[in-house]
């Protein structure tokens, strides 16, 4: 098994890992209090919510917090709030994770970064709008953010991407959630 192998099936294990504690913490009465401590501090709620929709490995348990926080305030708020909270997260995940996962996500698919049109303008372009819709989705961010990193993409743009699209994901989240 190479280290590219290796390294997805841990991400794989850890993945149901987080998907099978998220189960279990919405069906147990852990989460209930959970959720009443999280009704009395919103912005928190909505904040660690954000934090935590950032990763793979934790999306799925934040969610749940932000479509509860949303039923008793506003989706925009959450949103705001959230995708501070998000943007936190992303920024920790560009600056420590982005090479490993980049690299692993590369390796997977037998993509050469070293071919020409990779640096071409336009090339950079479609890289950064699909990582801000990877971003938005509830799908990793880890992805979007491995994607931005190889298209060489600066801090400067990573920070109001990672902003904008984690808060109109949220948001869309959250309005679901209300229905």
């Amino acid at each position: 098994m190479t280290k590219t192998q290796k390294n997805l099936l841990i991400d794989l294990i850890i993945l149901a890992l987080s998907i099978a504690f998220a189960i279990w913490l919405h069906g147990s009465t852990a989460f209930e209090h959970i959720l009443v401590a999280s009704r009395e501090s919103k912005f928190l709620a909505s904040l660690v919510g954000g934090l935590f929709f950032t990763s793979i490995f934790t999306t799925a348990p934040a969610i749940v917090i932000l479509v509860d926080v949303a039923h008793y305030s506003s989706p925009i708020y959450v949103a705001l709030i959230g995708g501070v909270g998000a943007l936190i997260g992303d920024l920790i995940m560009f600056k420590f994770l982005r090479d490993r996962l980049a690299k692993d996500f590369y390796a997977l698919f037998h993509i050469d970064m070293n071919q020409r049109y990779f640096r071409l303008p336009r090339f950079r372009w479609l890289i950064f709008i699909l990582a801000g819709i990877v971003i938005a989705s509830p799908f990793p961010d880890e992805l979007g953010l491995a994607m931005l990193g190889f298209s060489n993409t600066s801090t400067k743009l990573v920070i109001p991407l990672s902003l904008v699209f984690n808060s109109l994901g949220i948001f869309v989240i959250a309005l679901i959630g209300n229905l």
